[in-house]
């Protein structure tokens, strides 16, 4: 896992014909050009430009995930109708539909209804994230015991006072591990954007890294690498400080009850 990111690390410093040449060598005296790579890399693609549109679109997206799936997963958990049961199946059916079977379908529905901008890819990816996100909160949710909830109703709750002091609170190892398997996936999602942004006004980190390459499969590998690094750094930091969570969360999410 971590030999591909050294070698795109090392080949962030390097020339580009030098990486062409050598690509697992080390910088060398000769090889070796120091952060031009990075400079021309931001200068050419906008970077920072991206950078702010990527991170809107991840931060709020994987908010509204945490907020919506949560409540509906508390809903669908507590609240014992067919209704409910359908609704549960049908996200649970959602996980196992390709994305290529709707793509084009809903990238003409995004255009129709005006969602090719960030705000737009926020509600998309709302739904595309839903599924997993429900199936993961039920499942912790049925492990929280009835008596803690008839609690705070008995000390004059209603039902948002309760999910939001009570139930929120215990959701944390779930949610914080939602939100680092959404953010990663969202911060590197290159087809959603690229089928239903308007790329003449919003251009995501990925789609900008991919304007790198030139016609007739030319690729300018040394600004390619800087700015995958830039890239991959702000979404291994997230990582690193959440990580702890994972596991915990993970078979928090397992448990049947």
């Amino acid at each position: 896992f971590l030999t591909p990111i050294f070698f795109v690390l090392i080949n962030s410093f390097k020339g580009k014909l030098f990486i062409s040449n050598n690509p697992f060598a080390l910088p060398t005296a000769e090889t070796f050009v120091g952060l031009t790579n990075y400079v021309n890399g931001i200068e050419k693609t906008g970077f920072f430009t991206a950078f702010g549109w990527s991170a809107f679109i991840t931060v709020f997206s994987v908010a509204a995930i945490i907020l919506f799936t949560s409540m509906t997963a508390y809903y669908l958990t507590r609240v014992k109708t067919g209704v409910a049961n359908v609704l549960y199946y049908m996200f649970v059916f959602s996980m196992i539909v390709p994305f290529q079977m709707v793509m084009f379908t809903m990238s003409k529905l995004a255009n129709m209804t005006h969602l090719n901008n960030p705000p737009g890819m926020v509600l998309l990816y709302l739904g595309f994230g839903s599924g997993l996100s429900v199936f993961m909160f039920c499942g912790f949710i049925k492990s929280i015991p009835l008596d803690i909830e008839e609690a705070a109703m008995i000390d004059g709750c209603n039902p948002l006072q309760t999910f939001f002091g009570v139930v929120m609170p215990i959701l944390k190892p779930t949610a914080i591990t939602v939100a680092i398997l959404n953010a990663m996936w969202i911060w590197n999602d290159y087809l959603l954007p690229y089928l239903v942004l308007d790329l003449k006004k919003y251009k995501t980190i990925p789609i900008v890294i991919q304007y790198l390459k030139g016609g007739y499969g030319a690729v300018d590998w040394g600004t390619m690498m800087a700015m995958l690094v830039l890239a991959i750094v702000p979404i291994i930091i997230f990582y690193a400080a959440c990580q702890k969570y994972i596991i915990e969360g993970v078979v928090a999410g397992a448990v049947k009850g």
